[in-house]
């Protein structure tokens, strides 16, 4: 089964008073099976950061449909994709983007508050979360008070407070030395284990060799889609994309 369907993305960018146009992703067919690790790599421009964006509902395709489960996300309205981002898609962001001023349990809440949980609910399952990614001990520290591997632990806690579909991580190990780095892989090497759909973006052949897939773009196109050889996954996708020059 697939949780993420691309059906002939295109996103261009460009001014309307303006000849200059962008194609940061081209005729883009994809599908993401449950369960599956994928890492999303390619040089600086080559449509990874578009691609990343249009799958957490933060941008719209140009053209083409985005099926997120049993959802065509393609053509919802700006409140319908707040909603799908706070209730389907968790974030882990390379610069952690934590609130400075609250306790990580308070920091694993918030996405809870905004969804009218009850404050009793909020804290169990901020406190089972950050015993899963072993911030037991800091659960009532600020990320001032954290270091960046442990900040990094709050924040794919916080990823996973709603019970999303999609885990969407951007350079999760981009900014914490090899030996954290690899502290952070481990996390997600569980959470691939329990079934979770991971999409990463990295840079790193390492960290992409981790996954079960490693599809890598240029020019906006996908021009390899292969499994990785450390793979145990089941499901084999569909072959690489037919791109087209847009």
């Amino acid at each position: 089964m697939s949780i993420v369907t691309f059906k002939n993305i295109s996103k261009t960018y460009g001014q309307a008073d303006s000849a200059v146009r962008v194609h940061a992703l081209r005729d883009v067919s994809l599908e993401f099976p449950a369960g599956e690790c994928v890492a999303i790599c390619g040089a600086s421009g080559s449509g990874k950061s578009t691609m990343l964006n249009l799958l957490g509902c933060l941008d719209r395709p140009t053209s083409g449909q985005y099926l997120l489960g049993d959802i065509d996300v393609s053509e919802l309205t700006d409140d319908e994709l707040s909603e799908i981002r706070g209730t389907r898609i968790g974030f882990v962001f390379q610069n952690f983007n934590l609130i400075a001023q609250l306790t990580v349990l308070e920091n694993l809440e918030v996405p809870l508050f905004y969804q009218g949980v009850s404050p009793y609910e909020r804290r169990a399952k901020a406190e089972e979360l950050a015993d899963i990614v072993g911030l037991a001990d800091r659960s009532h520290h600020r990320p001032t008070e954290l270091s960046g591997g442990q900040q990094q632990r709050a924040a794919i806690a916080r990823s996973l407070i709603n019970d999303p579909l999609i885990i969407l991580a951007d350079e999760p190990t981009g900014n914490l030395d090899s030996a954290t780095g690899e502290a952070i892989l481990s996390i997600f090497d569980d959470l691939r284990a329990r079934g979770r759909t991971i999409l990463m973006v990295t840079h790193e052949p390492a960290v992409a060799a981790r996954c079960d897939r490693i599809i890598n773009l240029r020019d906006g196109q996908v021009v390899t889609d292969e499994r990785s050889e450390h793979s145990s996954f089941e499901q084999q996708p569909s072959g690489p994309a037919e791109i087209q020059a847009g």
